[in-house]
Parts: C-alpha cells; structure tokens; sequence
C-alpha cells in the first residue's frame, strides 16, 4: 500500500465526472448494461480461497479505512468489485501487549459481507510495543507478530479473507529501517506456521513486492516460503502501458516452478496492488482518460495472464490537490464525483460478468489484442490497441453485434461477408454477440 502524502490543497473536480450524492445506498443507475454485476443477496454465503476465474469475482481495489464507510462500500459493490484490499495494522489491533482488540475490522467484515465482497488483509507494519515500532527483527518482536496473527486468523476463521504477509517488504520505508529479505523471509515463515496452527484453512499470500522485483523475490523464494503459501502476490506498478507486464509474469512463473515444492508447482500469481495516478511522478499530466484506459487493459491483460486477483490502487483520491501524485490515484474524486476509471471498471465487470477468460484471438499485429471471454452459451471480446487507432478485421457469425464502449456507451455495427470491420485504439471496447 502506497505511502500516503500529507496535507490537502485546492479542490480538483473533472468536468466529465457525476456527482454523486452524500447519501448511502447504491447510487448509481447503469440501466444500459443491465445487471449482471449487482451484488449477490446476502446470505449466500462468502467464498473462500483463492478467486475463481469467473468475472467479477477477482477484481477489487484498495481502501484507507476501517470503521465501515456505508458510502463507500456500497460504490464499490455498485462497480461490481467483489474485494477491498486493506492493512490490518499491529499496532491498531494491540495496543497493550498481549490484548487485542478487533471490533473495527469486526464491523468492516460484516459490512463488506452484506454486499458480498471479500477482503484481502495485509498482516503488516511495526508495534511501539515490540523492536522499537520497526519491522519485527528479534526473537521476541517475531513471536509478539505471530500471535496477533494467528489471533486475527482464529478471529477471521471463514470469513473470506486473504492474509498478506507485509506490504511491500523490499521498500525501506515499510520494511523499516532497511528492507533485506533475510529478515522478512524469517518473519514470513513463523507468520505462515501461526496462521496455519490457527486455521488450516487459511489463505496466506506473499511477499506483496513493490514491482515485480525478481531478485528479491527469489532470495525469498530461496528461504522455503512456497511450502506454506496459496498465492505469491506483487505489485506490477509502471509507467509504461500495461501490456508490457507479461514478460516479466512469464519470468515469475519460472522462479515459482524453480523454487516451489512438488504438489505447488501451480501456485497463482496474484496482483495485490496496482494502479495509475492522473500525475506521473515527477508531476507528469497523465490524462483522466488515459487512467480508463489503462484500468481496463491491467485488468485485461491481468486475465490474459491467468492472473487471479487484481486489485486496482486506488479506490478514492486521498486528497484534492491536483499536483500531488498520491492525490490522485483513485477511481473517485475526493468529493465523490465519478472519473472515467470508475465507468471503465463498471463496465468491464458488468459486460463481462459470469464469463471466464478463453483465448487471444490472432490478430496482424503484435499490438493488437482481441480476448475472447466465454461461458458456453455467451461470447464477448474485448478488443484494443498499444498503437494509433486503426482498423481490424474480426469473422462473426451475426449479422449485427453490438459494441460496448470503455464507458459504458452503445452502438450498433454491421457486418459485411461475415466479417466485423471495426477501428480499435487504446480504449477497450467489448463486442457482443457469437464471434468465430
């Protein structure tokens, strides 16, 4: 989790945003594209696990708080997300030794249930009560963490939770005071044991690198975590396009077949947290747009790569200061009003609801993507460019489809000689109806 900046300046508001009402409840009416990511009744009854690859069920985005935001939570269930990703902080839980107290994080599972999101939390940071409030080192800081933990664990027991092991440990300024794996990996492994006595059937991740910084990640891989996990977690953050994070997945895979022992050759790769800020760092423009745009393709492109969790970072602008990066990685405003990003999540979560992933379909260039997502009885592709807008040819069956904009709006398309002729570019647009 991104660390946060510090005092608030001018209000930013997006002239191609919608207000949105201080008021809980769903808020939102997207009557166009039906209702395909409304939120399960509750009752049903929450998953454990790893997600499985049915849309939406592996797609969240990262929240700041504990005590349940009504607001908040119910967007997010309008968007069709079905988890959050947020700490779960030491020394929020004991504050004197050997007492903890759960109640908020209590409240927020119960109201992330009634709406049938999960939460993904990261078992993380320092305590003022152990190793001076720095990252657990000694023999007694790691038993003190390993009993909050295992606490949490037996607390949270059926839940739907996911446990991450730290946030971002190869980072200074969260492993403080200077990242090392060794100390990490020491940790991790008696954090895993703890959870494991505490429930067996546990989800834990790890390690939640900043980046996918494979050096790193293999002196962790060395220490003999993968016996103990369900899923390795990373943070693909860049500034380049999205697409350009399959190599580097291909490159992962291999050091989980490397490093895993047998029976866990075929441990997920899951991506804890990624996002794009309308500000580059350095104070770069970065378009509302183009944060649409590159919401849809990580999470696309995510799905191409079998990877079976995305969580996009952030949920809400932590600030209104236009010229502040960490300000403005949300997908909503710090007033509340809609960016494009929102739209293009909810669409791509509503289009594509209850369909997996089935195949890239060839196209002539290399930079051109159509995916194809299916059930068996539903096709939908979703279809984009890395390079300038230009025309493609798609065989089809019907002769008609219609096609879904990143944002949500329809039209109508023709085809001639049972083929689409259709112009792609850099947003991601979903053509529905049977394609070959």
């Amino acid at each position: 989790m991104r660390k946060r900046s510090g005092a608030v300046k001018n209000a930013m508001r997006l002239s191609c945003t919608l207000l949105i009402g201080l008021f809980a409840g769903t808020m939102i009416l997207f009557g166009a594209l039906g209702s395909g990511s409304a939120a399960v009744p509750a009752g049903e009854g929450i998953a454990e696990g790893i997600p499985g690859r049915t849309i939406p069920l592996q797609f969240g985005v990262n929240i700041h708080f504990v005590e349940p935001q009504e607001r908040d939570i119910d967007m997010i269930a309008a968007a069709g997300f079905r988890f959050v990703r947020m700490d779960f902080a030491w020394s929020h839980v004991e504050r004197e030794r050997g007492k903890y107290n759960f109640s908020g994080y209590e409240r927020l599972v119960n109201s992330l249930a009634r709406r049938n999101i999960r939460p993904l939390f990261i078992l993380d940071y320092g305590n003022r009560l152990y190793d001076g409030g720095l990252a657990p080192h000694t023999e007694e800081g790691r038993a003190a963490f390993c009993k909050f933990a295992a606490a949490a664990a037996k607390r949270f027991a059926a839940r739907g939770v996911l446990w991450e092991i730290w946030n971002e440990p190869n980072l200074d300024k969260f492993w403080r005071p200077k990242a090392n794996a060794e100390d990490y990996c020491a940790l991790a492994i008696d954090v895993c044991k703890a959870l494991r006595q505490a429930d067996p059937k546990c989800t834990i991740l790890a390690p939640a690198t900043s980046g996918i910084r494979l050096k790193f990640i293999e002196e962790v891989f060395k220490a003999g975590p993968l016996k103990w996990l369900d899923g390795v977690t990373v943070h693909p953050y860049r500034s380049r396009a999205p697409e350009t994070v399959t190599w580097e997945y291909k490159r992962l895979r291999e050091l989980i077949d490397k490093y895993a022992p047998a029976g866990k050759k075929a441990l997920p790769i899951l991506s804890g947290e990624w996002g794009y800020s309308l500000l580059h760092h350095g104070g770069i423009p970065f378009s509302a747009e183009k944060q649409a745009s590159y919401l849809a393709r990580q999470f696309l492109i995510n799905l191409m790569n079998d990877v079976r969790l995305s969580i996009w970072y952030d949920w809400h602008d932590d600030g209104p200061d236009p010229k502040e990066t960490e300000h403005n990685f949300g997908i909503v405003t710090y007033k509340y009003d809609l960016k494009p990003s929102y739209l293009s999540a909810r669409t791509l979560l509503d289009v594509l609801s209850g369909l997996k992933f089935a195949e890239r379909i060839p196209l002539e260039s290399p930079g051109d993507y159509a995916l194809s997502f299916s059930n068996g009885k539903k096709r939908v592709v979703a279809a984009w460019s890395t390079r300038q807008a230009h025309s493609i040819s798609l065989p089809v069956k019907a002769g008609k489809v219609k096609i879904v904009s990143m944002t949500g709006e329809t039209r109508q398309a023709k085809t001639k000689e049972g083929r689409l002729h259709i112009e792609i570019s850099g947003n991601p647009e979903y053509i529905l109806r049977s394609l070959q």
